[in-house]
């Protein structure tokens, strides 16, 4: 599969392109600074350096992709409208080149339904959502021109994002929050995420991901 990956050289973004290239996917890798991408040359990786908000700077990248994946999101806690711009951006570079597969990486931490126990739900979640009100209203703004889109799209929602080695193992829930996922090492969101791109059955839908 040919994969385009927009946020390649974050943490998430860096797990997608090294376990895309490990399966045997063709990966292109948008960047903005290539100095900080850690992934080792390899002659099945591409990697663009462009502006993801400037939608005619990033067609060429998307085009001939079976799918593109969006690990773009705010670095801080103020305020940001990097998610939001980023998505627009992509949709409209997406709909240009006549590509439609889409998964965007958004966060559970910003919807609360029934999947969620009651700690969580009254305690944990609001409290999250008042510290990363910026990002989480970001976010949210991203995930509605997401679904306002005609393309094939997935929002994913991690918990709480680590570092730790990943196991291969985690749990998903379609339209609802996966109960009692309070974190997700980086590696299984993205072993996760690879799995979902040939699911038809995800297509415009929103995935909860946790360990």
């Amino acid at each position: 599969m040919r994969l385009t990956i927009f946020g390649a050289s974050g943490g998430t973004g860096t797990q997608l392109v090294r376990q895309a290239l490990e399966r045997g996917h063709e990966v292109t890798a948008v960047v903005r600074d290539p100095a900080r991408l850690t992934v080792a040359a390899h002659d099945r990786l591409k990697v663009v350096t462009a502006d993801v908000m400037d939608p005619a700077a990033i067609v060429s990248a998307v085009a001939g992709a079976d799918a593109v994946v969006s690990a773009l999101g705010p670095r801080d806690s103020g305020p940001t409208t990097v998610s939001q711009n980023g998505a627009r951006s992509i949709i409209a570079a997406m709909g240009k080149a006549g590509v439609r597969r889409f998964i965007m990486i958004s966060a559970a931490g910003m919807v609360i339904d029934a999947g969620d126990g009651p700690v969580t739900r009254y305690v944990a979640k609001p409290i999250l959502k008042r510290v990363l009100r910026h990002g989480f209203a970001d976010m949210g703004r991203a995930e509605e021109k997401v679904r306002d889109s005609d393309l094939d799209w997935t929002i994913v929602r991690p918990p709480q994002l680590t570092d730790k080695k990943g196991t291969g193992r985690y749990r998903t829930a379609t339209d609802l929050n996966v109960r009692g996922g309070i974190r997700i090492a980086r590696a299984d969101l993205a072993t996760g995420i690879l799995a979902l791109l040939a699911d038809d059955a995800t297509v415009r839908r929103h995935i909860s991901i946790a360990n």
